[in-house]
């Protein structure tokens, strides 16, 4: 057993000055400022200093793009057909990404991965902490989401190969068509799995059905349609935001918005519609043209207007800087809670991981990050100690 004394606890739900957390076989088995610590427990002195839950990265393309090399290991955009969605995250993170290491370094201990913008349907993003030797030790929810894109990304891609989508119609359109289809092999595979039980079953006059032909990329599509998985939809633009809605109108999709750059032009109609956001980066230059509205204060005017906000990072050892940006939105009018949440329960919450992180309580994966001071004093408060699940992944300098 560990213990840890003597920390101001941070959560988005209290704050417990003088706080002990007990930890055992890797999980909190108790947090609270009158905890007991059981004879025999190693115990960690935290006294002056400030402890958070791990941070987590709902959105970022850590382990598949990976950092300080070339294309030869950017596996992130299948660039030969604008629809895939039967590729797999997890076929592609690389554990030894140097990335990995930084993020642990930073205090980030679960981060949403996936592909990138290239292509309408991008793949199955997965959700994995950031330590693990294979992705199997690494990954804690697969698939997490299904990554599809809006705007000028897979138009420019499939555009400069003459092929469709090369405009912002042929961008919904073609999703339109692809989810459609899966729509009628739903359908199929439902009235063949009915013929095959009543044959079974010795139902009279059964016969059984010819054998049905599974379609990888529809059976991937077939998850957002059930919602057994969200479309996590790539928009900047405003008018990109109001298709991606449109779309989850019509085919009942769990949505939730990636980036959202202009999200604050409709953040009423994005409140009152309910739908979550993960914006970012901000602390990049306008490199495109649906960049050009980028705002510092889109974070904390979604969260001001009752959106459901996680903010991200988007890149792969960039991620470490996900403090930097909470603060940012924290300058910008955020609530110091509303920000930790937004990088702790809420990413939790949205990849459907809250069970295990997102918070320091009772039951939860111990994955805890202490701090010198404030997590929020960017300059002062540097990162002293990582754990994930109980164990120490990073020692920073005594």
């Amino acid at each position: 057993m560990r213990a840890i004394k003597g920390a101001t606890v941070l959560t988005p739900e209290q704050t417990l000055v003088n706080g002990t957390i007990l930890i055992k076989d890797g999980k909190i088995i108790a947090v609270g400022t009158d905890v007991k610590i059981p004879a025999g427990a190693d115990i960690l002195d935290a006294t002056g200093k400030y402890i958070i839950p791990g941070m987590i990265d709902a959105h970022c393309h850590t382990g598949i793009f990976s950092d300080g090399v070339g294309w030869n290991h950017s596996d992130g955009n299948e660039m030969t057909d604008p629809v895939m969605p039967h590729l797999r995250t997890i076929d592609a993170i690389h554990p030894e990404d140097k990335a990995f290491e930084d993020l642990r370094a930073a205090g980030v201990t679960c981060i949403g991965t996936g592909p990138g913008s290239g292509n309408l349907v991008g793949g199955q993003t997965a959700v994995v902490k950031t330590r693990g030797r294979t992705i199997e030790e690494m990954v804690i929810r697969f698939p997490a989401g299904m990554k599809m894109a809006l705007g000028e990304n897979p138009k420019r891609v499939y555009g400069e190969l003459k092929r469709t989508p090369s405009t912002r119609m042929g961008n919904a359109g073609t999703l339109r068509e692809w989810l459609t289809k899966a729509q009628g092999y739903l359908a199929k595979k439902a009235k063949y799995e009915q013929k095959l039980t009543d044959f079974r079953s010795g139902k009279q006059d059964a016969k059984e059905p010819d054998p049905f032909d599974i379609d990888l990329k529809l059976e991937a599509l077939a998850l957002v349609l059930t919602r057994e998985i969200p479309a996590h939809i790539h928009a900047h633009r405003a008018d990109d935001i109001m298709t991606a809605i449109r779309l989850a109108k019509e085919f009942n999709l769990d949505l939730i918005l990636i980036h959202a750059t202009e999200g604050y032009k409709i953040a009423d109609i994005l409140a009152e519609e309910g739908i979550p956001c993960v914006p970012g980066p901000v602390l990049i230059s306008r490199s495109k043209y649906e960049l050009r509205e980028l705002s510092t204060k889109n974070a904390a005017l979604l969260s001001r207007a009752g959106v459901k906000v996680a903010i991200q990072t988007d890149q792969m050892s960039a991620v470490r800087h996900i403090r930097l940006d909470a603060a940012v939105a924290i300058n910008e009018g955020m609530s110091d809670d509303d920000a930790l949440r937004a990088i702790t329960l809420t990413p939790a919450e949205l990849l459907k991981v809250d069970d295990r992180v997102g918070s320091i309580a009772a039951g939860k994966d111990a994955d805890l990050v202490i701090l010198s001071a404030h997590p929020f004093d960017v300059a002062h408060g540097r990162v002293e100690q990582v754990l994930i699940e109980g164990e120490t992944v990073y020692q920073g300098a005594s």
